[in-house]
């Protein structure tokens, strides 16, 4: 028996996910999530076999938490479920620790395969995504600017084009304003961009915004 944690701040998707992981005979839901905390608390008492991980809850991003829980629990497969059809994210995601990579669009049944697949030890990752992963990730002349930033710097970016100010990056993240400021700086230097406004627009026109 697969034993799996949903872990999405949409109550709605959970219990979606619920619903229909209920009608499969080898998988059962062992507990739900709606931020990373709370995740962490349940899998330091709920053992597991595989996360099903949604990378933009609130609270910590998504690329920290894949990597605190890979070193708390190693032995639990991350599946992450996403809504971003963006090869920059499953990157950043499988080079966290994540087992695999889809998005919310996928088909029942290709996620049950996917769940399946990561539970016993292997790797999955959206057919849309594979090709962009092995040919255009990682070559420079073809690398998009937000592709030259750091996991925090592209976290800082996000929280920057949502609206954040540096103080209330610095507050959520438990971070210095100088922190904050620095990665700013050197975030929109790596993009050559002068502004938030440029920022926004690019983040816009490349589907990388918060929900």
């Amino acid at each position: 028996m697969i034993r799996i944690i949903l872990a999405d701040d949409h109550k709605i998707v959970r219990q979606g996910l619920r619903q229909f992981m209920q009608l499969a005979e080898d998988i059962e839901v062992a507990g739900e999530a709606a931020n990373g905390q709370e995740l962490q608390t349940l899998l330091a008492t709920q053992p597991a076999d595989v996360v099903l991980l949604d990378m933009t809850m609130p609270g910590i991003s998504g690329v920290d938490l894949i990597k605190r829980l890979r070193l708390a629990t190693p032995e639990v497969a991350i599946l992450v479920l996403s809504m971003h059809n963006e090869a920059q994210m499953a990157s950043r995601a499988l080079r966290a620790g994540a087992a695999g990579y889809t998005t919310k669009d996928i088909d029942p049944e290709t996620l049950l395969s996917a769940v399946r697949k990561v539970a016993r030890g292997g790797r999955y990752i959206d057919p849309s995504l594979v090709d962009h992963l092995v040919f255009d990730h990682g070559l420079e002349g073809n690398r998009p600017p937000h592709e030259r930033l750091s996991d925090r710097e592209f976290q800082i970016f996000q929280m920057l084009v949502a609206g954040h100010t540096v103080t209330s990056i610095a507050e959520c993240l438990a971070l210095s304003n100088k922190t904050i400021s620095t990665h700013k700086l050197r975030l929109m230097q790596k993009m050559r961009m002068h502004s938030i406004a440029e920022l926004t627009r690019y983040a816009l026109e490349n589907t990388l915004t918060l929900p």
